[in-house]
């Protein structure tokens, strides 16, 4: 048995399990960094990790001359640094965590010169960051009294809401304030949510002491009429894909921005005419103004392309260019090739990435992902939110992962 455990392969395999626990920390860090936590039992909570803990010490300790093992010992107390200063009321979580990564450092089999280098780093790192956190905490992040009113769950169970009371030196506001119920990460004795997940749905100035909240079930159909009713102008944005998708060609959505007051007033417009300008809201003499003509399929072209801009696009002087063949720098090369006496471009060619919602079809909209009925929301008579425009918007992007100082607030 003696010769099993002193075994290099032994402690090489033994090593490789022992990482999980460094892979385990690295997670929660990330989670620590992404999400609120929410414990029910900490007792629970720190019975648990501290057995683990014990676990992977005794066989990071038993491998503490394996190369995992030393680079494991460096990693936990790195990876632990946000969980400690963003979980810092949860001492039980960390703790245990933060004495493992301590004793595998100053007993890992790495030199002593290598182990008091990465000791003082870590002290620095720790020293720094905690901080640095104290310094954006207490000098930028606004702290305002709040009351919460209500919460509770929407009636499908997707969302969750609270109606807040904020004071401040206006007169107060009363918001309510949604976000998803289905992006939590669930485990024992804790739970985790997503941070800055919250919408700001309605907001009212200044605060209501009475208040009524009344959730309804809205269908994709009756919404979107509902909206257009409303307003016949409202746009949706859509990606380039989604555009081909739906077969809408890419000559409908150029249009020109940024236009020259002289060019504005060939083109028979003010100053306070729209920009920018659709090119299909254009007829021929107007197109020429900025050098494009139209063919009879729709397809726009460039009248008389420069030399300048021929070569940026790498085309042959005498072909016809058409503006679905270029990309964004060719945008880029056609406005540039049109310039005022001081260089300034008269006007700059782009795409609209925008719908009206009118032109959607309901198949086109469940295509973009709007349920066929959801939850409705309305305060003290007022809809302030349906399930429609938090998809359509986008409202819970729960799968995107982008650092921002607001993960800190």
């Amino acid at each position: 048995m003696k010769a099993f455990f002193s075994n290099v392969w032994t402690k090489r395999f033994v090593s490789v399990i022992a990482v999980f626990y460094t892979v385990a920390v690295c997670y929660l860090c990330y989670l620590s960094i992404f999400y609120d936590i929410h414990i029910e039992s900490r007792a629970s909570v720190c019975v648990i990790v501290s057995a683990v803990s014990v676990i992977a010490l005794i066989l990071m300790l038993y491998t503490r001359n394996q190369l995992l093992t030393k680079i494991s010992s460096f990693v936990i107390l790195t990876a632990a640094l946000p969980v400690v200063i963003l979980y810092f009321n949860e001492k039980a979580l960390f703790l245990p965590i933060v004495i493992t990564g301590i004793i595998i450092l100053l007993f890992s089999g790495a030199g002593e010169g290598k182990k008091t280098l990465l000791s003082t780093l870590i002290l620095l790192m720790y020293i720094f960051g905690a901080l640095g956190f104290y310094i954006f905490s207490t000098f930028f992040v606004t702290h305002a009294k709040t009351h919460v009113l209500d919460s509770g769950v929407s009636p499908s169970g997707r969302y969750r809401y609270q109606v807040i009371n904020t004071e401040d030196t206006s007169g107060g506001s009363t918001s309510v304030r949604i976000e998803p119920n289905y992006a939590d990460l669930k485990y024992s004795y804790v739970t985790f949510t997503l941070k800055n997940m919250e919408h700001v749905c309605y907001q009212e100035r200044p605060m209501c002491e009475n208040i009524q909240l009344d959730w309804s079930e809205g269908t994709r159909a009756d919404i979107t009429t509902e909206l257009n009713g409303i307003s016949d102008e409202i746009n949706v944005t859509l990606t380039d894909e989604e555009f081909t998708n739906f077969n809408i060609p890419i000559d409908r959505r150029f249009e020109i921005s940024g236009i020259n007051l002289y060019k504005l007033i060939e083109v028979g417009k003010t100053a306070s005419d729209v920009d920018p300008l659709k090119l299909d809201d254009l007829n021929e003499t107007q197109l020429a103004v900025f050098d494009i003509g139209k063919e009879a399929d729709g397809r726009y072209y460039v009248l008389e392309p420069t030399l300048e801009f021929l070569t940026a696009i790498e085309r042959l002087q005498g072909e016809r260019i058409y503006l679905s063949e270029l990309d964004a720098k060719g945008y880029e090369a056609f406005s540039k090739s049109h310039l005022d006496e001081l260089g300034y471009t008269l006007f700059d060619l782009g795409k609209n990435n925008s719908i009206l919602l009118s032109e959607l079809t309901d198949e086109q909209l469940a295509a973009l992902g709007v349920s066929e009925n959801g939850d409705v929301l309305k305060f003290n008579g007022k809809t302030c939110f349906r399930y429609y425009v938090a998809e359509l918007e986008d409202y819970f992007d729960t799968e995107s992962r982008k650092f921002s100082v607001n993960l800190l607030n």
